[in-house]
């Protein structure tokens, strides 16, 4: 199967230097809408998409997002591999703002979000004891120290719901549990690609250290922003470097992401939503035709 590239993240991704063959297209998918037109480009022969997470100029929360309809959409243009750079807070002192980090662990602190393609009618249950795929991770960590980007492999992930920042009181919470970083939009995406066989990595770019630092000001949009700009430069460099390297056909991934649906389903095909099925064409059609 030929591998394909997609990115999740802010707009100003599509920038990257050396890509070529630029354009744009809005898919429509059983779920809705996604955030935004997705964007195509290439670099040498690896054709990249992207797709603005938080839609044209910020206009969804984290949890206003479709993410459904986002991973669909990816799914639909035959994206194998996905990279979501996401901004972060950090817990640890050896993880200061600029840091990125590729974890290798998360925890789902959300609960108002559509989190699953399946439900009554087709059930199915993905294994996701690793939510991340460990060979796409070390890709994406040798391509950042190719280009001198600061970057440390491991880590558990926390995804609040948000849209507001915790309290001190959960901030110290979480640093006791021993996790690394808190960001607000690595869930449901994770899951869902799984449940789409994409292989997923989160790359976390650390903005702040949330608000449980005594010598540090509590997180707030002005500090995110300030370092947002910085982030965003290392990450182009990440990606186009990425890029080049990438294979042209897809890689099998020890995560099984590849195949995540192969024993998923439990539903009888007798017992099937006529129209559930249809909505998951794209999907879980490999399974289900």
């Amino acid at each position: 199967m030929n591998a394909r590239l997609g990115v999740i993240g802010g707009s100003g991704l599509y920038n990257l230097p050396g890509l070529e063959d630029r354009r744009e297209e809005m898919v429509q998918t059983p779920w809705g809408t996604p955030s935004a037109a997705l964007r195509f480009g290439r670099i040498g022969a690896t054709e990249i998409v992207f797709l603005p997470r938080h839609g044209d100029g910020h206009r969804f929360s984290p949890g206003g997002i479709n993410y459904r309809a986002n991973i669909d959409a990816l799914k639909r243009l035959g994206v194998t591999d996905i990279v979501s750079f996401s901004a972060v807070g950090s817990y640890k002192e050896e993880l200061p703002p600029g840091t990125f980090l590729l974890p290798d662990q998360l925890v789902d602190r959300t609960f108002a979000r559509e989190s699953s393609f399946f439900g009554n009618g087709c059930v199915a249950h993905v294994p996701f004891g690793e939510p991340f795929g460990p060979r796409l991770r070390h890709r994406v960590a040798e391509a950042a120290r190719r280009v001198s980007v600061n970057i440390r492999e491991g880590g558990t992930a926390v995804c609040m719901e948000g849209p507001q920042f915790s309290t001190r009181a959960e901030s110290l919470f979480y640093k006791g549990q021993g996790y690394d970083v808190i960001g607000m939009t690595s869930m449901p995406e994770a899951k869902l690609a799984r449940e789409a066989e994409i292989t997923y990595c989160m790359c976390a770019m650390v903005t702040d250290f949330d608000c449980w630092h005594p010598h540090h000001e509590d997180v707030n949009v002005e500090l995110i922003l300030r370092q947002v700009h910085e982030n965003s430069e290392a990450a182009r460099r990440v990606l186009a470097a990425l890029a080049a390297d990438f294979p042209s056909e897809r890689e099998e991934c020890p995560a099984g992401s590849h195949r995540a649906l192969d024993f998923a389903i439990i539903t009888a095909k007798e017992a099937r939503d006529p129209a559930l099925v249809a909505r998951l064409d794209a999907i879980a059609g490999r399974v289900l035709r």
